[in-house]
C-alpha cells in the first residue's frame, strides 16, 4: 500500500520558514517524479515545485520562486519543501505526490491530474 505522509506545517509570522518532508512507503521513491502543490482557502489547488527522480528541480512556480526549494533524498525515501521568506498568500494546505517516471525523460511540468498518489496535506500558515 502506497502511502505519503507531510509533516512540518505549522503557524510562522510573515518572513519567517518552515520545511516540509513528505516520507513515502510502499514504493521505491527513485521510481517517481515528485510534486508539490497547495490548496489556499477559496481558490483551487496550484502548483508549486517539481523534482525529478535523481533530485533535479524540473520546475518551481513563479509566486514562490527563491523563496522555495525542493529536494529529496530517495536512500531515505523522502522529499523536502524548504520555505523561506514566507508571505500570509503563502498560507495554504500543502501536498506532496508523486508519478512513476518516464523513461524517456521528464523534463515538462505534470498537471496535477496527472500524479498518481498523494500525502493527506500539511497546514500552512502565516500570519501578517
Amino acid at each position: 500500500q502506497v502511502r505519503l505522509v507531510e509533516t512540518g506545517g505549522g503557524l510562522v509570522q510573515a518572513g519567517g520558514s518552515l520545511s516540509l518532508s513528505c516520507a513515502a512507503s510502499g514504493l521505491r521513491l527513485s521510481d517517481y517524479v515528485m510534486g508539490w502543490f497547495r490548496r489556499a482557502p477559496g481558490k483551487e489547488r496550484e502548483f508549486v515545485a517539481q523534482v525529478s527522480w535523481n533530485g533535479v528541480t524540473t520546475g518551481t512556480a513563479d509566486s514562490v520562486k527563491g523563496r522555495f526549494f525542493s529536494s529529496r533524498d530517495n536512500s531515505k525515501n523522502a522529499a523536502y519543501l524548504q520555505m523561506n521568506n514566507l508571505k500570509p498568500e503563502d498560507t495554504a494546505i500543502y501536498y506532496c505526490a508523486v508519478r512513476r517516471r518516464n523513461v524517456y525523460g521528464d523534463s515538462r511540468l505534470y498537471a496535477d491530474s496527472e500524479y498518481s498518489y498523494w500525502g493527506q496535506g500539511s497546514q500552512v500558515t502565516v500570519s501578517s
